[in-house]
């Protein structure tokens, strides 16, 4: 899966203003919405909250990867974004987090949603990776990284 395909630059926020996970949250689903034209956003808003209460998507060293799945959404996409101040996200090592990646899908493509989230959690998981996407400065150097790093994580 190659992951640069569920993103567009537009969707890329760096230096987030945000002050509680659910800001965060909300914040990155206007953000996919509007730059991939998802219509319900209180739809898809509802949705990965609603997930996000079952279990926390921080998965750890300063990343989180909400995710969720609504009816308006056409196809896998995603939002990318890094908070001006880390965020308490509940986390599973307690840590706050600095990078936050939301996917959206259609809820009849439990596969390639899967398979994304597998794919983000090995790029990110992969040290020289997350430490370059840390230390972008622009939407377009995060971009750039996920289109320079995408194969070497796909399977």
């Amino acid at each position: 899966m190659r992951l640069v395909d569920l993103l567009k630059p537009e969707c890329i926020q760096v230096q987030l203003e945000a002050s509680t996970k659910r800001d965060a949250i909300d914040a990155l689903v206007k953000l996919l919405c509007d730059g991939v034209g998802i219509e319900n956003r209180q739809e898809l808003a509802d949705a990965v909250w609603q997930r996000e209460m079952t279990r926390t998507t921080g998965i750890g060293h300063g990343v989180a990867i909400p995710h969720g799945r609504c009816q308006g959404c056409e196809h896998l996409s995603l939002a990318v974004a890094k908070p001006a101040r880390p965020l308490e996200f509940g986390s599973i090592d307690g840590k706050p987090v600095d990078l936050i990646i939301l996917l959206a899908s259609p809820p009849h493509q439990t596969g390639p949603h899967i398979e994304a989230l597998a794919t983000i959690s090995r790029m990110l998981g992969d040290p020289d990776c997350h430490g370059a996407i840390r230390k972008a400065t622009t939407a377009q150097e995060i971009y750039d990284l996920f289109a320079q790093n995408q194969t070497q994580f796909a399977k």
